[in-house]
């Protein structure tokens, strides 16, 4: 996606050219979309196009970047008053009447903090989405409250923020840095940001990159040693303000922003598992944030901050900073642990995809998890262990909807009864379910998060059966054993690609697994009563699966390998690591159905 489509106009200020881009029908909420350093308006391609379907969106070089003119001289040319001058004349000349919503990215958000903080642009911002850039006064109160209060975590934060921020010591040394961009480092930046970041080369950065890496590097000079010495005291937002945080940034410590409710009245905090470059590698999901936030404040009043909350339209399940906006697909989502935790995305604002072989009931969760504040959610019929079906699925997913953030493997079937009466169809039905499914699910929608190279996140649900072996479930207990083995293997694959890998171990849950579990080795009448018996079993022992759900959100949040659920999970788990004896013992124990 590129911008030879866009409509372009040049825009006069304090005595340069500024180059505007714009995008959508001019009617709709207007978009201003602020680039970073070393970029020009052209690392916004791929999250314009997609905002301009149903929304005015402008971009502009900043002055001396792309095909906008430099100052001169250079020195005192890009201070924040005189970014602040030029972001006022493009708002007038493309939305005289309207209030626009700034999205701010590296040095773009930068400066926005500043035209979403001082007093003249007020009543000409709706609202701010930052990513990857502080405000410099922010950070200068932030750096002076740790050197006053100090405490090793925050002499730790400061110092670790000190590391990250290396590059802004080497731009404020003379010439070098001109000279590196202009030479060796302009020719291979490209092919840097594709080894550290995955960022493709397709129609970016652009042929002016040297150049405005080097006029970009006075950014710097005019403004971040008299800021941070000097930072402002009345810097509060006078806008609602979204927050989006990769949490693999290299660049930005996450606790700089640990302070901000102060600064700002009104914030929503995103986060996102990725790196810096967001705007190129994530722009799907900044898209749907960016498309979230602004209208949320539209529908309070046309951009009025004392109206912009609409907490009727915003997620409120736990995590939403995390979930919310991000594509989830969970198999076996018609019921029990699959249901329960498609619904639980859906309630942090996630787009569902709900996968079952039954009809109707993935078709009521879809409704549901509209209803609890899927933005999408959607709801197919497939069997996760036809490996023809599952490939079709994950085209079509990845082509209307993208590449998955989470993936839920839950599909699964029960079977009970000794190994001598339990069939080699009765195996192979299992193991299609249990494990082939899971391992079609892995390959095809793990190689395009994979492929994508910035990360998600797989869950697959095992079982306590998995580490401990009992004489009733030799099929069952294999199937996820070998899940349980699978996944540790996996995660360790991915590991260097950023892609996370849980094992989920639940113990007695009350599902509806046991209503559909066949029982080997006996006649239909006896096989109705086991699974009387066994329902009755499990909804005594009332787990329910919503806390399973809740232990996969948390598993996703936080990265864990294993996650036992219930109690007597954990306590089994403990066992087979310091006492397996006692757990074979107990596997010999006939089961009371």
């Amino acid at each position: 996606m590129d911008l030879r489509g866009a409509r372009e106009r040049w825009v006069r200020t304090g005595g340069i050219e500024l180059c505007v881009a714009e995008l959508g029908d001019p009617s709709q909420p207007t978009i201003v979309l602020v680039h970073g350093y070393p970029d020009s308006k052209e690392v916004w391609s791929e999250v314009a196009g997609r905002l301009a379907e149903h929304r005015h969106v402008v971009l502009y070089d900043v002055r001396g970047h792309g095909r906008s003119t430099a100052p001169a001289p250079l020195r005192g040319g890009f201070t924040l008053e005189k970014l602040t001058d030029d972001f006022l004349a493009v708002v007038d000349a493309v939305s005289p009447d309207r209030p626009v919503h700034v999205v701010g990215h590296d040095w773009g958000s930068v400066q926005s903090w500043e035209f979403a903080t001082v007093e003249r642009t007020k009543g000409r911002i709706a609202s701010f989405t930052s990513m990857s850039g502080p405000s410099l006064d922010h950070f200068g109160h932030w750096i002076k409250g740790r050197m006053s209060r100090p405490s090793p975590r925050r002499v730790g934060q400061l110092l670790g923020q000190g590391a990250k921020s290396w590059y802004v010591y080497a731009l404020h040394t003379p010439v070098l840095p001109e000279m590196a961009w202009r030479g060796v480092l302009g020719r291979q930046w490209p092919r840097i940001l594709r080894q550290m970041e995955g960022v493709s080369s397709d129609g970016y950065p652009t042929a002016t990159l040297p150049r405005d890496a080097a006029h970009g590097a006075w950014l710097y000079r005019d403004n971040v040693r008299s800021r941070l010495r000097r930072p402002r005291s009345d810097a509060h937002a006078h806008v609602p303000v979204q927050l989006i945080t990769p949490t693999g940034d290299t660049f930005l410590s996450p606790s700089l922003f640990d302070e901000l409710e102060s600064w700002v009245p009104q914030l929503v905090r995103r986060t996102l598992s990725a790196k810096h470059w967001i705007p190129r590698t994530r722009p799907d999901q900044l898209a749907v944030w960016i498309g979230e936030f602004t209208d949320r404040v539209e529908a309070g009043g046309q951009g009025d901050s004392t109206a912009s909350d609409a907490p009727d339209t915003a997620p409120t399940g736990a995590h939403a900073d995390r979930f919310s906006g991000q594509l989830v697909l969970v198999t076996g989502a018609a019921s029990g642990i699959g249901r329960a935790t498609a619904l639980s995305f859906a309630e942090a604002g996630a787009r569902v995809v709900a996968v079952d072989r039954d009809a109707q009931g993935v078709a009521r969760t879809a409704e549901s998890a509209r209803s609890l504040g899927a933005p999408v959610a959607w709801g197919e019929v497939v069997d996760v262990g036809d490996e023809q079906a599952m490939e079709k699925l994950g085209e079509r997913v990845a082509a209307e909807l993208g590449v998955l953030d989470v993936l839920v493997n839950n599909a699964g079937i029960g079977l009970s009864g000794s190994f001598l009466e339990t069939t080699s169809e009765d195996w192979r039905n299992v193991l299609d379910v249990n494990l082939w499914g899971v391992i079609h699910g892995c390959r095809i929608f793990g190689k395009q998060m994979a492929d994508r190279g910035q990360g998600g996140h797989i869950v697959n649900v095992a079982s306590a059966a998995a580490y401990q072996p009992s004489r009733a479930l030799p099929a069952y207990s294999t199937s996820k054993a070998a899940v349980l083995m699978f996944s540790e293997c996996l995660r360790a694959e991915l590991a260097e690609r950023s892609i996370g890998v849980s094992a989920i171990c639940p113990g007695f849950i009350d599902t509806g697994i046991t209503g559909t579990a066949h029982f080997a080795g006996v006649d239909e009448a006896e096989e109705e009563r086991l699974r009387k018996r066994a329902a009755q079993l499990y909804a005594r022992r009332n787990y329910p699966a919503s806390k399973v759900a809740s232990a996969i959100l948390e598993a996703v949040v936080h990265n864990r390998a294993v996650v036992p659920v219930t109690p007597e999970a954990r306590g089994a788990r403990l066992l087979s690591r310091i006492s397996p004896r006692i757990l074979r013992r107990i596997a010999r124990v006939k089961p009371p159905f």
